[in-house]
């Protein structure tokens, strides 16, 4: 890092925000010479990866291939996945292995000393590597130590993104509009900073809180994709919102997710009053169908019999077996008193990953040259209509990697930007009404609970975007008359992700995936993407499978 020859901000050769999978998977992919600071907005553990209780998906296994991979992917995915996207990201699953177990991430062995293979919803083989039910945080521990050995990688912890700087709304003078950095809220300090570099990384993870039941840590405020969308990045099939089937139904613990491995080790979904194993009724594959069929089923049976919750049932396995493979799970769930050998689970389905996102490449490229976006940020194309379960982690180390492969091929020639004005809070009000942001979230959040949730209907959507309208307008006039917040960028961005949500699940007049709808329950002939352009939100291209 140097200073910036015109003022005292901070110049490096890569800003990364973000201390996820992504993010830390590009800083230690980028060559050692390389200056490079991620900004985390919490601590650099608190991200999706940290929490990620199933694994990595990747073919290890003599009994699987690569094709079986993607015919899985393509077939969870609603076939609106890009194949060139799902080919890239399953190919590179060994490299991706490899990298993992480089950085010294303890994985659980099998009997011969074996990379442990389990098995998820809608994947035909067992190929999901982990260290036993607790695999995001083994690998975001490891990751986050290797990053603090590093010493060309300054870690900042407390800094909070607001808006990505580029030429164009720079006014500098440059032949293509190109991000040089980004203003981010120093929580440490107050104040708001300019970090510069010619090459600016979003892994900021996904947009889950825009939901009222969700099991995301509270990072996930969709950041990168506003922050991408305000710089001119066009953004892809946001309506596919996943929604994990069984979150843990409890008063003291509203966000704790049950592993979709338990399913594949044999649990069963259970009504409350009858015991009834319901899943049968819905789809052959029964508990082990793709997480969207499952949580469409829950939500069902639900609505249809007014319960608050359904039971996830492991306890015909033997103890043993359950301790052993669900040590994390067993010891958290006998502190709020549930023995899962003894006694069924209660759970409820919850917001749990955006499928879509940022439009970008092979490379984690955007539509803005210099800046790319990673991981759950991020529309690769891999996930489609519904992500199959252990891709995404994968996605993140495939894609980090790439990311670093193309900034080292652009980095003799990318032009530096050093003379940027500082952030003007000169005009601005400290707030007096913090309680005008907090209602605003939580009528935004009940808005999209209520009316844009796993089962969806024309009214309801309608209904969404006139809320989400007049708050997008209060929140804005708000944002540019007073001193900013932590919560007033999350609330400012999260009311622009869900406006996306809305109009993209408007224009999707078929069901599939994880976007259904009563108004049109059928499955178009046609294949496209919902793609929405800056400034215009209503642009829709036909997308041809690779």
């Amino acid at each position: 890092m140097k200073q910036s020859s015109q003022h005292t901000h901070p110049y490096y050769d890569v800003i990364i925000i973000g201390s996820g999978g992504a993010g830390l998977t590009l800083a230690l992919s980028l060559p050692e010479h390389y200056q490079v600071a991620v900004l985390a907005k919490s601590h650099l553990q608190d991200a999706s990866t940290y929490f990620a209780q199933g694994g990595v998906a990747a073919v290890l296994d003599q009994d699987d291939s690569i094709q079986q991979h993607i015919d899985d992917t393509m077939i969870a995915g609603g076939h609106l996945c890009h194949l060139d996207a799902v080919k890239f990201t399953v190919e590179g699953g060994q490299d991706a292995v490899d990298f993992l177990l480089k950085q010294g991430v303890k994985f659980t062995l099998d009997e011969q000393e074996n990379l442990h293979l389990t098995r998820e919803g809608g994947h035909s083989q067992r190929r999901i590597i982990h260290a036993a039910d607790a695999t995001g945080k083994a690998i975001s521990t490891t990751l986050v130590e290797r990053a603090k050995e590093k010493s060309n990688i300054q870690l900042f912890e407390n800094i909070v993104a607001i808006d990505v700087i580029t030429t164009k709304k720079s006014q500098l003078a440059h032949h293509e509009n190109r991000a040089i950095g980004v203003y981010a809220l120093n929580e440490n300090t107050g104040e708001v900073e300019t970090f510069l570099a010619p090459f600016t990384a979003l892994a900021c993870g996904g947009a889950m809180k825009a939901y009222l039941y969700t099991s995301n840590p509270d990072i996930a405020t969709g950041d990168g994709i506003a922050m991408a969308w305000r710089a001119g990045c066009r953004v892809s099939n946001m309506e596919f919102n996943q929604f994990h089937p069984t979150c843990l139904y409890h008063p003291q613990a509203r966000s704790f997710l049950i592993t979709e491995a338990m399913r594949g080790e044999g649990a069963y979904l259970r009504l409350p009053e009858t015991g009834e194993r319901f899943m049968l009724h819905f789809d052959e594959r029964a508990e082990l169908a793709p997480r969207d069929v499952v949580a469409r089923a829950i939500d069902y049976e639900m609505k249809r019999l007014g319960l608050r919750h359904v039971w996830l049932d492991i306890t015909h396995q033997p103890e043993d077996f359950v301790k052993e493979h669900f040590p994390t799970l067993y010891a958290r769930l006998l502190e709020l008193g549930i023995d899962i050998t003894q006694e069924m689970i209660p759970v409820v389905p919850a917001a749990h990953y955006t499928c879509g996102g940022v439009v970008v490449n092979q490379f984690s490229q955007t539509d803005i040259a210099g800046l790319y976006a990673i991981g759950e940020t991020s529309s690769t194309g891999l996930h489609g209509a519904n992500r199959m379960a252990s891709n995404s982690l994968l996605e993140c180390f495939v894609y980090g990697m790439s990311a670093a492969k193309h900034i080292q091929s652009e980095f003799q020639h990318a032009p530096r930007f050093e003379d940027v004005k500082a952030w003007d809070a000169s005009q601005v009000e400290h707030p007096d009404e913090d309680v005008v942001i907090l209602q605003n979230w939580d009528e935004l959040r009940t808005s999209m609970w209520n009316y844009v949730g796993i089962v969806r209907t024309t009214k309801r959507l309608e209904r969404a975007l006139h809320r989400i309208e007049m708050l997008k307008k209060e929140i804005e006039e708000y944002y540019q008359g007073y001193k900013v917040s932590k919560n007033l960028i999350e609330l400012r961005n999260l009311v622009l992700v869900s406006e996306m949500i809305v109009r993209c699940a408007m224009q999707r007049q078929e069901s599939r995936g994880l976007h259904y709808t009563l108004d049109y329950p059928q499955t178009s002939a046609e294949i496209r993407d919902t793609i929405l352009t800056p400034p215009d939100f209503l642009v829709s291209q036909p997308l041809v499978n690779g």
